[in-house]
């Protein structure tokens, strides 16, 4: 590491440019070479003692090189073998109700399926209980706040929910009538994607 300082002496030229030259050991107190430059010209002036306080302060210089490094190890995910992917597609005609599309978008993606290898052992070592899902829904970003996921997620009637995203996507279209007494405000038909990731 290269530190660079300015500092008035009067034994030296009259603003001299210091280069402390550190070595990056740990053994405190260590002893660097204090280097000279004027224009082209470099030359050894003396040595000095680093102190215990200036080594811990560029120690701690140091430590903020790699922050993005630690923080990325923090957000390490569970680890997932894919099998296959499930698609649905839910709509909520009356109500406008953009939970039941994704519940509706959900059970479509998982109904019309049988998963028998995690209860047989197809897959040596693994049975339902190392079930993970992973769920994409694509819904209306106007409605994205009114998504209730704990109501999505009980759905699913087994397999750990190691993951639970909501993207831009689906429709918002007319249904062509308004029933009041279906709960409707207006005549909106919410449809979602879904897309399920199974895996161990």
């Amino acid at each position: 590491m290269l530190i660079s300082c300015q500092k008035q002496k009067p034994s030296l030229t009259s603003s001299p440019r210091l280069l402390l030259l550190l070595p990056r050991s740990n053994t405190l107190p260590r002893s660097i070479a204090i280097l000279a430059r004027k224009g082209e010209e470099i030359r050894r002036l003396s040595y000095l003692r680093i102190t215990s306080s200036q080594c811990s302060r560029v120690s701690a210089m140091e430590s903020k090189e790699k922050p993005t490094e630690q923080r990325e190890e923090s957000r390490s995910t569970p680890s997932f073998n894919l099998l296959f992917v499930e698609m649905g597609v839910g709509y909520d005609q009356h109500g406008q109700d953009i939970t039941v599309a994704a519940m509706r978008a959900c059970k479509d993606a998982i109904s019309s399926n049988s998963i028998p290898a995690f209860r047989q052992g197809t897959i040596p070592g693994v049975n339902s209980d190392q079930m993970k899902l992973k769920i994409q829904l694509g819904v209306p970003r106007s409605t994205q706040h009114l998504l209730d996921a704990d109501r999505v997620k009980s759905v699913f009637p087994y397999g750990e929910i190691i993951s639970f995203e909501v993207v831009d996507g689906g429709m918002i279209c007319s249904s062509g009538t308004c029933i009041e007494a279906m709960g409707d405000k207006n005549d909106d038909c919410y449809i979602v994607n879904a897309a399920i990731y199974v895996g161990y």
